[in-house]
């Protein structure tokens, strides 16, 4: 169990926080974050299971498109280029957040939470994990116009899913 956010964490994403860590312990990998639309949400949970943090090397909260560039190298001209929520941009914040930390997998998350500009749709989120020696994975996700909470309790949903496959598949 999380040690501080428990009270708030429904008993889902509590088991699949302890199945990461535990996974991630037992194979010695270790995890590092990308986090745009959930501002470090993700990084909180895997440093708050008392005798499992340590498998977590570091977390980035990038929700910038300068802090992208410049924390975990995401080419300014890929974000130009594809907008900060796409596949390409989540992919390339996975695989520069595995570059800098030196963590064996990294997961990213990058997403509308609520609503942004006219033409951004509200919980869009795209996230991938990036993994040594494995391809990097993506998926897309609409949660559609359900509030900043719901939509980063679903985006850590799906990140801790994605991150139990990866150190699964270790």
């Amino acid at each position: 169990m999380t040690e501080t956010l428990s009270p708030a964490l429904p008993d889902d994403v509590e088991a699949s926080i302890d199945r990461v860590l535990k996974i991630a312990s037992d194979r010695d990998v270790t995890l590092a974050t990308a986090e745009s639309c959930t501002g470090g949400l993700i990084a909180s949970v895997l440093t708050d299971v008392e005798g499992r943090s340590h498998v977590f090397e570091r977390g980035y909260v990038v929700y910038t498109d300068d802090a992208k560039a410049e924390e975990i190298a995401v080419p300014l001209r890929l974000i130009e280029q594809n907008g900060a929520v796409s596949e390409p941009v989540a992919r390339a914040m996975a695989e520069g957040a595995l570059r800098a930390s030196g963590a064996a997998l990294a997961v990213s998350v990058t997403g509308f939470a609520g609503p942004a500009g006219p033409d951004d749709e509200p919980g869009l989120v795209h996230f991938a994990v990036a993994a040594l020696g494995a391809p990097t994975e993506h998926e897309e996700h609409h949660f559609g116009d359900i509030g900043r909470g719901p939509v980063r309790l679903e985006c850590l949903r799906v990140a801790l899913r994605m991150m139990e496959r990866a150190v699964t598949n270790r």
